[in-house]
């Protein structure tokens, strides 16, 4: 022990200042290289790939639940994370209850004198429109140069005046989506918006898809242009349920997943189960939770209730009151 001690002693006295310059030196240029990486991983996936990992591989090995996380921070449900299921199958909702900024949030704030979301909701919505709505090309086209910034832009109202800005240069499908989720106050004004959205984003699609095979540039483009206009079909389709169109949004809803099978970053699925639940189509919901309740896919709260009416559901058909008696349940 005596020996070991002594060794590491002579061996730190040993080391020289450039030793502890060229080791900060390396460690920066290593983080630099990290954080290059997540940066790049989280334009081209939406997610942090060290946090994928840790979630989906470490924590398993570690035994779970970390207890040590703090018990106060705030997730989407405005519960506490001592309150929250904290497992690798979970996973935080934006904006959950699918609502429109200007036509409903605005609505709930008038009534209850409330938010409907908290300040982190609102940052990973924010996330979400940089991520699926922005890309390194915007340069290119001006009014997407204004969108751009316009999504990073805290205040409500500066973000509605550089969405009508842009609209002054061009149509432009993002504008169009930012005014339809945040200036107009019903759910007609938004379906009108998002209709003339639609109108711009198939164009922009058309051209971006006859272009994704001359670099990463273009590619990175088209994959913008798709996300905008899945984005745009999926509100159109939850427009038509808000206004009691609730048949013709299901059919919006199959034939926007049939379009488009691999984008399942929108939930479409999820918007077409609340909307089967509402026709009482409950073999159709089975047939949809039948491929979407994956055990390898992240759990949600839509997914877990419907599974579990399904289930209350099967054992109440079954229910006999005279057997319940005969066993004395009555």
């Amino acid at each position: 022990m005596f020996g070991t001690e002594s060794s590491l002693s002579m061996f730190l006295n040993t080391l020289t200042p450039k030793f502890y310059v060229a080791l900060t030196g390396t460690s920066s240029l290593i983080s630099g290289l990290i954080l290059i990486f997540e940066w790049w991983y989280f334009r081209k996936y939406g997610t942090s790939f060290i946090e994928q990992v840790s979630v989906s591989h470490l924590r398993p090995l570690l035994g779970g639940v970390d207890s040590t996380s703090p018990s106060n921070s705030t997730t989407s449900n405005g519960d506490t994370d001592s309150n929250r299921q904290n497992v690798s199958e979970c996973k935080v909702w934006r904006n959950p209850l699918n609502l429109f900024r200007g036509a409903e949030y605005n609505r709930y704030t008038w009534v209850t004198g409330r938010e409907p979301l908290t300040y982190y909701d609102m940052n990973l919505s924010a996330q979400d429109h940089q991520t699926f709505f922005t890309c390194d090309s915007d340069h290119l086209r001006p009014a997407d140069a204004i969108m751009q910034k316009a999504w990073r832009e805290r205040n409500p109202q500066a973000r509605i005046s550089a969405a009508h800005e842009a609209l002054e240069l061009e149509d432009c499908a993002t504008a169009y989506i930012l005014l339809a989720e945040e200036e107009v106050t019903t759910i007609v004004e938004a379906e009108k918006l998002f209709k003339q959205a639609l109108k711009a984003g198939e164009g922009c699609y058309r051209r971006s898809q006859q272009l994704q095979h001359h670099g990463a540039q273009y590619e990175a483009q088209h994959r913008r242009d798709t996300n905008v206009l899945v984005y745009i079909k999926r509100r159109l389709a939850m427009c038509s349920r808000k206004l009691g169109r609730t048949r013709e949004a299901v059919k919006m809803m199959r034939d926007l997943m049939k379009e488009f099978p691999l984008l399942s970053m929108f939930n479409i699925h999820e918007n077409l189960l609340e909307a089967l639940l509402e026709l009482q189509a409950y073999a159709d919901v089975q047939a949809v939770l039948a491929k979407y309740d994956d055990i390898s896919l992240p759990k949600s709260a839509t997914i877990c209730y419907t599974a579990a009416l399904l289930k209350a559901r099967g054992v109440s058909d079954k229910f006999s009151p005279e057997a319940a008696s005969r066993r004395g349940w009555g």
